[in-house]
């Protein structure tokens, strides 16, 4: 693979980044070659890219030596920071900052940052529609990712900021699927209202930035907003009882009820799904599934989606 330009890809046993190292692996007349990027390279899921045909590489986003190396002779790289395993926005900046002076030490030509709206920029942090969390956030896990956005610009690294939506797999794997009511019967519980909420397959998001890098310089510099559709939650939930052959409901609760349902991380989501619904016309009109299908020509809808995964969501 000496003639192919190989892309770091951070997170490459995750979702995003595991989605990009597949796209790649999976088009053999690719130019590129892929550089998985892990904390553990005996792990599982490590091995089995590399029996795909990935170079795997053991690198820790919180060590920017290890980052230098893990890019170091590479043209391109994916960054994608998990905000869900520390729960911890100030770690998150951190990793972003280490990962941008990285790539501008290894020379990287086209880097690709997963990132988010700051939403402060919105709401301002004395602003009490919703509550400041942390002392210093709306959003936490989409604050720290768009307050990142500079590290990659200040460090001057040739970026493409590819801002991503709700994933449909948090149906199976995050416990946002239809939950089982007093009644007996399914529904949907989220504080969206009537509004839309701009959503995609984690394994097009990947898709979409194997995209991007196949365009060449075309993005750098430039903000991009990608979702697979934008529907309602009412339109989800009918969506899913076709698809499952069971009633599924939409319970819509208020924000603050939703930030009160106790699980990690309840009131970051109840805030995000707060300036979802209040900025609806400036989020769902900036991600266009149109856009993201010129990236991506295999993009899923959720019907699509629904017809290859919906069997797993779990009903209890």
């Amino acid at each position: 693979m000496p003639d192919k330009k190989i892309i770091a890809v951070m997170g490459a046993t995750g979702a995003q980044g595991g989605g990009l190292v597949r796209a790649i692996l999976n088009d053999k007349n690719s130019e590129f070659a892929v550089r998985a990027v892990t904390r553990n390279a005996s792990s599982d899921k490590a091995k089995e890219l590399f029996k795909l045909g990935a170079d795997v590489v053991e690198a820790d986003a919180d060590n920017e030596e290890s980052l230098k190396n893990a890019f170091t002779g590479c043209y391109g790289a994916y960054c994608v920071t998990n905000y869900w395993e520390y729960l911890s926005p100030d770690r998150e900046i951190s990793q972003a900052k280490s990962m941008a002076n990285a790539a501008k030490a290894a020379g990287i030509k086209h880097l690709i940052w997963s990132t988010l709206e700051d939403t402060r920029k919105w709401i301002p942090l004395d602003d009490n529609r919703m509550p400041t969390l942390m002392g210093k956030y709306k959003v936490p896990h989409y604050d720290g990712k768009g307050e990142s956005n500079k590290f990659f610009e200040n460090a001057g690294v040739p970026t493409t900021y590819l801002n991503t939506s709700f994933y449909w797999d948090n149906f199976i794997y995050f416990g946002s699927g239809p939950q089982k009511g007093e009644d007996g019967n399914y529904a949907l519980v989220f504080p969206m209202g009537d509004k839309k909420l701009p959503a995609i397959a984690v394994e097009d998001i990947g898709k979409c930035a194997y995209g991007v890098f196949k365009r060449g310089s075309e993005f750098i510099g430039k903000s991009l907003y990608i979702s697979g559709e934008n529907l309602t939650i009412k339109q989800m939930a009918e969506a899913m009882t076709e698809a499952l052959g069971i009633n599924i409901g939409y319970n819509d609760v208020p924000p603050d009820v939703f930030r009160d349902f106790g699980f990690p991380g309840a009131d970051d989501l109840g805030n995000m799904f707060q300036f979802k619904r209040d900025f609806e016309d400036y989020y769902s009109g900036v991600r266009d599934r149109e856009f993201a299908k010129s990236l991506n020509p295999e993009l899923l809808s959720f019907k699509d989606w629904l017809a290859k995964y919906g069997s797993k969501i779990p009903l209890k």
